[in-house]
């Protein structure tokens, strides 16, 4: 293989190997030897070429926890799979979060997306290109995750690769916002040989339906933020994190690093209820709403942990702080009683397995777990509190609707925005814990049959295997 050791630090993420026969257990037998069958076909159809993925972030997001994960396994079969990450500086990640809200038919910070943005973009892509070329041989296959690393689309299939677009993010339906953005990005991604969405409906007409496909994501059971923890190491992990008063602490911590806390008074007491939604600092993600409906329609003596990284961990959203501090303000704004019922928590993001594991123990000591996404692509936080048998009260929006099968697997609001709505879900589960035991349940088994890894991967296998054929 060709030396990298000269290619910028940031363009290289490491990808450690994982044995698939770890998911056996959780999958079964007939499920893992088709997955490891497949693994063979694939491997013998791409004979000396690698998969390639190409984003902007190798940490933050579900999307560099999935590469992680499915990078691994495909390793783990002995496919070549190599992960690769994009630069770019403040002005450029403002266009694409603004094409990014656009896409999830939002206005986000109202900026424009003309002719200097696009100049941005561009400036970008050119900047990136020649270093990303370097590690792409003519018959790869380059999986370009999102809008940020689109505009080398056209450059590596000049170059000889098979190039896919996988978008993670999108909207039911269209409006002024998302005719925008995909008007800005369109350009750049109709070229490619395969098209990738997590929902059939988030692709545009255009979008030649032969080569989309419709590929949801998954978890994965096995990572520090859904591996399995012990009752006792769920409150020394947030007591360690300062996110719950606790009797003692661990003598090994696993957490020595504390979460940058808002709150008024101590931390909640173990056996009060804790409701939560755990996301990045997201305008879609609506941390202000769940604030809001929370205090304005939950009676019950439950604590509000609204959790995210800390705004300077994630480095392609320049909207994290923003977000952040608006959060902060409509909390100050609360009256001290309501105050003291809601903590808003950055958990640092300088050690990634840490990070995890305190994301981990939060949705496990959760009562309810809330997404009050506004847009959603998929939201991997419900597949992964819903995987820990956790109730889940969510929006009914995007890829959400797939998981939380409303009165089966969880509780939906129909509006995202009706915030009684979403204090009556989040009170009835309080209220009744059988019926939230029942819908834990049936949440963990739906997750299992739908939102492993296989599924995934068979899924990225399928496409693979045309795209190769018609090579």
């Amino acid at each position: 293989m060709r030396d990298t050791s000269a290619l910028p630090a940031t363009l290289r993420t490491e990808v450690r190997p994982i044995d698939p026969h770890r998911l056996g257990p959780l999958i079964g037998a007939e499920r893992l030897e088709a997955l490891l069958q497949t693994a063979t076909d694939v491997r013998r159809r791409l004979g000396a070429r690698r998969i390639v993925n190409v984003n902007s972030t190798a940490t933050g997001g579900g999307v560099a926890e999935m590469l992680a994960t499915l990078l691994g396994y495909a390793r783990g079969v002995g496919i070549e799979a190599e992960w690769l990450v994009i630069e770019g500086g403040p002005e450029f990640f403002e266009v694409t979060k603004r094409v990014h809200n656009g896409l999830y038919g939002s206005p986000g910070d109202g900026g424009q997306l003309g002719p200097r943005e696009r100049a941005i973009y561009e400036r970008t892509a050119v900047a990136n290109i020649q270093a990303i070329r370097a590690e792409i041989r003519p018959g790869d296959v380059v999986i370009v995750h999102d809008p940020q690393p689109a505009g080398l689309i056209g450059p590596l299939i000049e170059h000889g690769a098979s190039v896919v677009w996988r978008c993670h993010v999108g909207y039911d339906g269209m409006n002024e916002w998302t005719e925008r953005a995909w008007a800005f990005i369109r350009p750049y991604v109709e070229s490619a040989q395969g098209h990738v969405f997590s929902r059939e409906l988030f692709a545009p007409t255009w979008i030649e339906r032969s080569r989309m496909r419709a590929i949801p994501p998954s978890i994965d059971p096995f990572t520090p933020k859904n591996t399995e923890l012990e009752p006792a190491e769920v409150e020394g992990l947030l007591g360690a994190a300062g996110l719950l008063a606790v009797d003692h602490q661990p003598t090994r911590p696993r957490v020595t690093r504390r979460a940058e806390i808002i709150r008024e008074g101590g931390p909640p007491e173990s056996n009060v209820p804790l409701v939560i939604q755990v996301s990045r600092w997201d305008r879609m993600k609506d941390m202000v709403g769940v604030l809001e409906g929370f205090v304005a329609h939950v009676d019950s003596p439950a604590h509000l942990v609204l959790a995210g990284p800390a705004v300077m961990g994630v480095s392609d959203d320049p909207e994290g702080e923003e977000v952040w501090d608006e959060t902060c303000a409509a909390w100050s704004r609360l009256p001290l009683v309501a105050r003291s019922r809601v903590d808003l928590a950055a958990i640092p993001m300088a050690d990634p397995v840490e990070n995890a594991l305190v994301v981990n123990a939060l949705q496990r000591h959760a009562s309810v777990v809330v997404q009050k996404s506004l847009a959603e692509g998929f939201g991997l936080t419900v597949a992964e509190a819903m995987w820990k048998s956790r109730p889940v009260v969510a929006s009914a929006v995007g890829g959400i609707v797939d998981q939380v099968l409303d009165g089966e697997t969880g509780l939906l609001v129909q509006d995202p925005h009706d915030l009684a709505a979403l204090g009556a879900a989040v009170q009835r589960l309080l209220d009744d814990p059988e019926e939230a035991a029942r819908l834990a349940r049936n949440a963990r088994d739906h997750i299992a049959e739908h939102f492993l890894g296989d599924r995934h991967l068979l899924q990225y296998a399928e496409l693979l295997t045309e795209l190769l054929r018609a090579d």
